[in-house]
């Protein structure tokens, strides 16, 4: 199994090194953070949101760095497996498929990190009063949190996708849940510029967890992890149990067509 992770691992990333231009052009345009850092940093500046300007900028900062690891495309690879047939070839392969979009996403993932730390560089130089640096603690628990979350991100849209088995366009729903994903994760602004009735009822989601709660940890060293752990870990067993399910019942829908 050693030597399967191996070379699918070598063999994405070499994939992902053809198209480093292309990975440049992704990375850049998750820009959005920053442009809403220019917004709330504009607002802070009257001292009315409980957040400097410096605070704003560093928490747009690890947005930034966060929405560049958790970056998900399963659901449009999956179903053209599904739509072109290729997923057959896939299913006779002494390996189940998911690990070859696992292996292709980390593969990305190295690919692009000198990239990301490349922008970061640059980011410091044109704001030096924003540079900071987490302490190691902090530094060892946000990466853990963000592979938790990349995990989850990945079984959501990996569950979207299994209906391919049954329409063409599973990539649709994705891009409407993505809308609930763009303004509940974080990205558009911290959790602490929402009303506490608001508040609450978004923690209850995955999507915060996914980027506000590595962020903040990020920026400020303190995040409420254990409520947080809580809700992701009854969200990613939700989405594992339908994930399996839907999975066997496409199976037989996608057998029946004579597949």
């Amino acid at each position: 199994m050693n030597a399967i992770a191996r070379t699918l691992l070598s063999a994405y990333y070499a994939y992902m090194l053809e198209y480093r231009a292309e990975l440049f052009l992704w990375a850049l345009s998750n820009v959005l953070p920053f442009i809403m850092m220019g917004i709330w940093g504009q607002a802070a500046a009257g001292g009315t949101l409980g957040f400097s300007s410096l605070a704003v900028a560093r928490y747009f900062l690890a947005v930034f760095v966060v929405r560049q690891f958790n970056v998900v495309w399963v659901v449009w690879d999956f179903e053209r497996e599904v739509v072109t047939g290729t997923l057959s070839q896939r299913l006779v392969q002494p390996i189940d498929p998911v690990w070859r979009h696992v292996a292709g996403h980390v593969a990305e993932r190295l690919a692009r990190l000198p990239l990301v730390a490349g922008m970061v560089v640059v980011f410091f130089l044109l704001y030096p009063e924003a540079w900071w640096w987490p302490s190691w603690p902090v530094l060892v628990g946000a990466i853990a949190w963000l592979l938790l979350a990349v995990a989850l991100r990945f079984l959501m849209q990996y569950t979207v996708a299994m209906l391919s088995f049954w329409t063409e366009r599973a990539s649709a729903i994705e891009e409407l849940s993505f809308t609930a994903y763009l303004y509940l994760s974080g990205m558009i602004a911290p959790l602490e510029f929402l009303p506490p009735e608001w508040r609450f009822w978004v923690e209850l989601t995955p999507f915060p967890h996914m980027v506000y709660t590595p962020a903040i940890l990020l920026s400020t060293g303190t995040a409420p992890l254990g409520r947080g752990a809580i809700v992701m870990g009854v969200w990613f067993g939700f989405f594992w149990l339908l994930n399996r399910w839907l999975w066997r019942r496409g199976l037989r829908h996608y057998s029946g067509m004579g597949a």
